[in-house]
Protein backbone atom coordinates (compact mmCIF):
# COMPACT_ATOMS: atom_id res chain seq x y z
CA UNK A 1 0.00 0.00 0.00
CA UNK A 2 1.69 3.42 -1.17
CA UNK A 3 2.45 6.15 1.44
CA UNK A 4 1.31 9.90 1.03
CA UNK A 5 5.00 10.41 -0.83
CA UNK A 6 4.16 7.81 -3.24
CA UNK A 7 0.38 8.79 -3.98
CA UNK A 8 2.21 11.97 -4.92
CA UNK A 9 4.48 10.61 -7.19
CA UNK A 10 2.03 8.15 -8.84
CA UNK A 11 -0.30 11.07 -9.52
CA UNK A 12 2.28 13.67 -11.09
CA UNK A 13 3.34 10.67 -13.00
CA UNK A 14 0.28 9.75 -14.70
CA UNK A 15 -1.28 12.81 -14.50
CA UNK A 16 -3.72 11.54 -12.21
CA UNK A 17 -5.80 13.41 -9.50
CA UNK A 18 -4.67 12.10 -5.94
CA UNK A 19 -8.32 11.39 -5.24
CA UNK A 20 -8.86 9.50 -8.40
CA UNK A 21 -6.15 6.87 -7.34
CA UNK A 22 -7.70 6.48 -3.96
CA UNK A 23 -11.48 6.53 -4.39
CA UNK A 24 -11.72 5.70 -8.49
CA UNK A 25 -11.37 2.71 -10.80
CA UNK A 26 -9.27 3.83 -12.93
CA UNK A 27 -9.19 1.03 -15.04
CA UNK A 28 -12.63 3.12 -16.50
CA UNK A 29 -11.04 5.86 -17.14
CA UNK A 30 -11.44 6.08 -21.13
CA UNK A 31 -14.90 5.59 -20.51
CA UNK A 32 -17.85 7.68 -19.64
CA UNK A 33 -21.65 7.42 -19.26
CA UNK A 34 -24.39 9.88 -19.97
CA UNK A 35 -27.79 9.46 -18.47
CA UNK A 36 -31.34 11.43 -19.05
CA UNK A 37 -34.50 11.20 -17.58
CA UNK A 38 -36.20 10.69 -21.24
CA UNK A 39 -33.94 7.30 -22.19
CA UNK A 40 -32.03 4.93 -20.72
CA UNK A 41 -28.08 5.33 -19.77
CA UNK A 42 -25.68 5.65 -22.61
CA UNK A 43 -22.20 4.28 -22.10
CA UNK A 44 -19.71 5.74 -24.53
CA UNK A 45 -15.88 5.24 -25.06
CA UNK A 46 -13.31 8.23 -25.20
CA UNK A 47 -10.13 8.31 -26.63
CA UNK A 48 -6.74 9.79 -25.44
CA UNK A 49 -7.84 13.13 -26.22
CA UNK A 50 -10.41 12.56 -24.17
CA UNK A 51 -12.64 13.25 -27.78
CA UNK A 52 -15.74 10.36 -28.05
CA UNK A 53 -15.08 7.42 -30.07
CA UNK A 54 -17.62 6.34 -32.95
CA UNK A 55 -18.05 3.13 -31.89
CA UNK A 56 -19.09 0.18 -34.89
CA UNK A 57 -21.87 -2.06 -33.85
CA UNK A 58 -21.95 -4.88 -37.15
CA UNK A 59 -23.77 -7.23 -37.82
CA UNK A 60 -22.27 -9.49 -35.32
CA UNK A 61 -22.07 -7.99 -32.56
CA UNK A 62 -25.90 -6.78 -32.82
CA UNK A 63 -27.29 -9.21 -30.70
CA UNK A 64 -24.95 -8.64 -27.30
CA UNK A 65 -25.30 -4.65 -28.09
CA UNK A 66 -29.28 -5.51 -27.24
CA UNK A 67 -28.52 -6.75 -23.94
CA UNK A 68 -25.06 -4.99 -23.07
CA UNK A 69 -25.84 -1.38 -24.81
CA UNK A 70 -25.58 0.06 -21.32
CA UNK A 71 -22.11 -2.18 -20.13
CA UNK A 72 -19.32 0.36 -20.76
CA UNK A 73 -16.97 -2.76 -20.94
CA UNK A 74 -18.78 -4.03 -23.78
CA UNK A 75 -19.16 -0.49 -25.42
CA UNK A 76 -15.09 -0.15 -24.64
CA UNK A 77 -14.44 -3.36 -27.08
CA UNK A 78 -16.23 -2.55 -29.89
CA UNK A 79 -14.55 -1.59 -33.33
CA UNK A 80 -13.93 2.56 -33.95
CA UNK A 81 -14.58 4.48 -37.16
CA UNK A 82 -12.55 7.69 -37.11
CA UNK A 83 -14.35 10.63 -38.88
CA UNK A 84 -12.06 13.59 -39.10
CA UNK A 85 -14.31 16.13 -40.22
CA UNK A 86 -17.09 15.05 -37.73
CA UNK A 87 -18.59 18.12 -35.83
CA UNK A 88 -18.51 17.58 -31.73
CA UNK A 89 -21.31 14.86 -30.35
CA UNK A 90 -22.35 11.44 -29.49
CA UNK A 91 -21.81 9.07 -32.49
CA UNK A 92 -22.74 5.20 -33.52
CA UNK A 93 -22.16 3.83 -36.25
CA UNK A 94 -24.68 0.61 -37.22
CA UNK A 95 -24.30 -1.58 -40.01
CA UNK A 96 -27.90 -2.06 -41.98
CA UNK A 97 -29.24 -5.60 -43.04
CA UNK A 98 -32.40 -6.26 -44.47
CA UNK A 99 -34.22 -4.63 -47.42
CA UNK A 100 -36.87 -2.54 -45.44
CA UNK A 101 -34.53 0.25 -46.60
CA UNK A 102 -33.73 0.34 -49.65
CA UNK A 103 -32.39 2.37 -52.00
CA UNK A 104 -29.79 1.85 -48.78
CA UNK A 105 -28.32 -1.09 -49.44
CA UNK A 106 -27.74 -4.04 -46.82
CA UNK A 107 -24.37 -3.55 -45.09
CA UNK A 108 -24.03 -0.28 -45.22
CA UNK A 109 -23.25 1.36 -42.48
CA UNK A 110 -25.55 4.41 -40.74
CA UNK A 111 -23.45 6.83 -38.65
CA UNK A 112 -25.83 8.18 -36.35
CA UNK A 113 -25.51 11.11 -33.52
CA UNK A 114 -27.23 10.37 -30.24
CA UNK A 115 -30.91 12.13 -29.56
CA UNK A 116 -31.13 12.57 -25.42
CA UNK A 117 -34.70 13.41 -25.56
CA UNK A 118 -37.96 11.79 -27.65
CA UNK A 119 -38.56 15.18 -28.00
CA UNK A 120 -35.91 15.95 -30.27
CA UNK A 121 -37.24 12.97 -32.98
CA UNK A 122 -38.42 14.87 -36.15
CA UNK A 123 -40.66 13.62 -38.57
CA UNK A 124 -39.91 11.53 -41.52
CA UNK A 125 -36.17 11.84 -40.91
CA UNK A 126 -34.06 8.72 -40.37
CA UNK A 127 -33.29 6.94 -37.14
CA UNK A 128 -31.71 3.60 -35.84
CA UNK A 129 -34.11 2.73 -32.99
CA UNK A 130 -32.77 0.11 -29.64
CA UNK A 131 -36.06 -1.68 -28.43
CA UNK A 132 -37.26 -4.37 -26.47
CA UNK A 133 -39.19 -6.20 -28.40
CA UNK A 134 -38.09 -5.21 -32.25
CA UNK A 135 -34.37 -4.70 -31.33
CA UNK A 136 -32.17 -3.03 -33.44
CA UNK A 137 -34.60 -1.35 -36.68
CA UNK A 138 -33.28 1.67 -39.23
CA UNK A 139 -36.44 3.60 -39.85
CA UNK A 140 -38.04 6.45 -40.90
CA UNK A 141 -40.23 7.93 -38.19
CA UNK A 142 -43.53 9.79 -37.71
CA UNK A 143 -45.01 10.88 -34.62
CA UNK A 144 -48.02 9.73 -33.03
CA UNK A 145 -50.93 12.74 -32.60
CA UNK A 146 -51.25 10.61 -29.62
CA UNK A 147 -48.22 11.89 -28.46
CA UNK A 148 -47.09 8.86 -26.85
CA UNK A 149 -45.88 6.32 -29.82
CA UNK A 150 -43.52 6.35 -33.03
CA UNK A 151 -44.99 5.05 -36.26
CA UNK A 152 -41.78 3.35 -38.20
CA UNK A 153 -42.07 3.58 -41.61
CA UNK A 154 -40.20 1.94 -44.61
CA UNK A 155 -38.81 3.33 -47.35
CA UNK A 156 -39.43 -0.35 -48.88
CA UNK A 157 -43.22 -0.03 -49.64
CA UNK A 158 -42.97 -3.59 -49.61
CA UNK A 159 -43.12 -3.10 -45.56
CA UNK A 160 -45.74 -1.64 -43.67
CA UNK A 161 -45.40 0.72 -41.34
CA UNK A 162 -45.93 -0.12 -37.71
CA UNK A 163 -46.20 1.18 -34.34
CA UNK A 164 -43.45 1.35 -30.73
CA UNK A 165 -45.05 3.12 -27.65
CA UNK A 166 -42.31 5.28 -26.33
CA UNK A 167 -41.58 3.21 -22.74
CA UNK A 168 -39.86 0.21 -25.03
CA UNK A 169 -37.51 2.57 -26.37
CA UNK A 170 -34.13 1.92 -25.25
CA UNK A 171 -32.08 4.83 -27.26
CA UNK A 172 -32.47 6.31 -30.44
CA UNK A 173 -30.00 7.44 -32.89
CA UNK A 174 -30.63 10.14 -35.97
CA UNK A 175 -29.15 9.41 -39.22
CA UNK A 176 -26.13 11.41 -40.29
CA UNK A 177 -23.91 9.91 -43.13
CA UNK A 178 -23.53 6.41 -44.41
CA UNK A 179 -21.07 4.13 -45.85
CA UNK A 180 -22.12 2.27 -49.00
CA UNK A 181 -19.74 -0.78 -50.62
CA UNK A 182 -21.65 -1.26 -53.74
CA UNK A 183 -21.77 0.71 -57.02
CA UNK A 184 -24.62 -0.98 -57.81
CA UNK A 185 -28.10 0.35 -58.85
CA UNK A 186 -30.45 0.20 -56.17
CA UNK A 187 -33.29 -2.28 -56.94
CA UNK A 188 -36.02 0.40 -56.30
CA UNK A 189 -34.26 2.42 -59.22
CA UNK A 190 -34.56 -1.01 -61.29
CA UNK A 191 -37.84 -0.99 -60.70
CA UNK A 192 -38.94 2.52 -61.51
CA UNK A 193 -37.00 1.88 -64.63
CA UNK A 194 -39.05 -0.97 -65.47
CA UNK A 195 -41.99 0.50 -64.60
CA UNK A 196 -41.12 3.97 -66.87
CA UNK A 197 -40.09 1.86 -69.99
CA UNK A 198 -43.31 0.42 -69.83
CA UNK A 199 -45.19 3.55 -69.26
CA UNK A 200 -43.19 4.63 -72.64
CA UNK A 201 -43.79 1.71 -74.79
CA UNK A 202 -47.66 2.00 -74.04
CA UNK A 203 -47.71 5.45 -74.38
CA UNK A 204 -45.84 4.52 -78.25
CA UNK A 205 -48.50 1.92 -78.76
CA UNK A 206 -51.76 4.46 -78.31
CA UNK A 207 -50.01 7.12 -80.18
CA UNK A 208 -49.40 4.52 -83.64
CA UNK A 209 -53.26 3.40 -82.83
CA UNK A 210 -54.42 7.05 -82.99
CA UNK A 211 -52.26 8.09 -85.92
CA UNK A 212 -53.75 4.73 -87.88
Amino acid sequence: EPNIEMLIKMSDHFEIQVDDLIRSDISHKDLEILRNKDLRVLAISVDQHNRENIELVDSKAEAGYLHSFQDPEFIRELPKLYVPTMPQGTYRAFEIQGESMLPMEPGSIVICEYKEKLTEVKNQKTYVIVSKHEGLVYKRLQINRSGHALTLISDNTAYAPYEIPFDEISEIWQYYAHISFTDQPSQQTNNLDVKLDDIQRRVISIQKKVNA
